[in-house]
């Protein structure tokens, strides 16, 4: 089977060598693609020099639209399975393998990388958190099924849902209301679990300014995904 990691990047350019090196490293099974969703820093120059395959796109599309653009890349060249990966160095390579063994042997369309699950290594900030439960909550009383790490961004699926993500895929903050889309159709979502780094490089799309804001969009978003689609 081909596997594809998908990796959306938006000014990593201190990190995004570090982080390809890994799945070159760890996931060897597995291909790659950074979508550089233009990057206002060198990331598209580091990619280049450093030989990582790169599509950079034109405009800013947000994280969701650059998530969107790398199914598409899966889906036009017959990969049968993507896992998102974050390019700032928060994920570990180590567990692809393991999360593919998952989704094969339990009939899985997704399989998220949990840090709640056995709550080890980095946590997230407080603010975060208290978003995180809120999601979880709201997942159990729209769909009745537990999520521990709804926003997590290490995800796999498989080529069905691959198709479904590369024709409508939630542009902003979209990995709760994606889970909620899937869920809503009947799929199956498994979470196992996994160990993330703290980022050291770059910012976060997410102040906490921009918290509250978030929280009630992809609330609303939520529940459309659930119940408007």
């Amino acid at each position: 089977m081909k596997k594809l990691v998908v990796i959306p990047a938006y000014n990593e350019s201190a990190s995004i060598v570090r982080t390809v090196q890994d799945i070159r490293d760890n996931a060897k099974d597995f291909d790659y693609i950074v979508i550089n969703d233009c990057s206002t820093d060198n990331t598209a120059d580091v990619c280049r020099e450093n030989g990582i395959h790169c599509l950079s796109l034109p405009v800013n599309l947000g994280i969701g639209g650059a998530v969107q653009c790398g199914y598409l890349y899966g889906v036009r060249n017959g990969y049968d399975v993507a896992v998102q990966f974050d390019g700032d160095g928060q994920h570990s390579a180590r567990y692809l393998e393991d999360m593919f063994q998952r989704m094969q042997e339990e009939g899985a369309d997704m399989v998220i990388g949990s840090r709640f699950i056995t709550n080890e290594g980095f946590q997230s900030s407080f603010i975060r958190r208290v978003g995180i439960k809120h999601f979880n909550f709201l997942i159990r009383v729209l769909t009745g099924c537990q999520i521990t790490d709804p926003t997590s961004g290490m995800r796999m699926v498989n080529r069905g849902i691959m198709l479904a993500f590369s024709e409508d895929y939630p542009k902003d903050y979209p990995e709760p209301e994606s889970v909620v889309y899937i869920l809503g159709k009947g799929k199956k979502v498994v979470e196992m679990p996994v160990l993330m780094n703290e980022r050291t490089e770059g910012v976060s799309s997410i102040s906490p300014k921009k918290s509250i804001y978030y929280m009630v969009k992809v609330t609303i978003a939520m529940m459309i995904a659930r119940f408007g689609k």
